[in-house]
């Protein structure tokens, strides 16, 4: 018999199309799971509306609730939206790890201090571009290691 805790485990193991190193539960994207009688219904919200990994996002969590024996039903959920406070701390660790400069918290997003070099660690960076290559990232500096590097914007 599946359960809720073994479906969340399972899609914790689901790469994010467009960022692989963070999977779909640190994304924050998966809002619930209710597991009735061999049915999963999972409920996420996308990063945001139109985001080109909408599909392949929905198909990998069908496709895991399959291999788990059970029958999926995945909702996308677009009443509500999803904020960069959803990354989960090790989600933002991940892609520290990985090169990206997590999000700031909304709260202190305007500060100039929180932009830090997933590198070096520095804030004392700069914005070159504000469009990265997804709309939910811009291109900063690093002046003291002199790396480039994407940054999530807060949303």
């Amino acid at each position: 018999m599946v359960t809720a805790a073994a479906v969340w485990e399972k899609l914790a193991g689901i790469p994010d199309p467009e960022i692989p190193v963070i999977s779909l539960v640190d994304l924050g994207v998966i809002r619930s799971v209710d597991v009735r009688d061999g049915h999963v219904h999972v409920e996420f919200t996308p990063t945001f509306l139109g985001c080109p990994a909408l599909e392949a996002m929905k198909r990998g969590i069908e496709e895991t609730i399959v291999g788990l024996g059970a029958e999926p039903d995945v909702e996308v959920v677009n009443d509500d939206s999803w904020g960069t406070d959803k990354i989960t701390a090790a989600g933002r660790e991940k892609l520290r790890a990985a090169g990206f400069a997590p999000p700031a918290p909304r709260l202190v997003q305007l500060q100039s201090v929180v932009h830090r070099c997933p590198y070096c660690g520095s804030t004392d960076t700069k914005l070159e571009n504000i469009f990265g290559p997804t709309p939910c990232r811009s291109l900063r500096y690093c002046n003291d290691c002199r790396q480039p590097f994407e940054q999530f914007k807060t949303i």
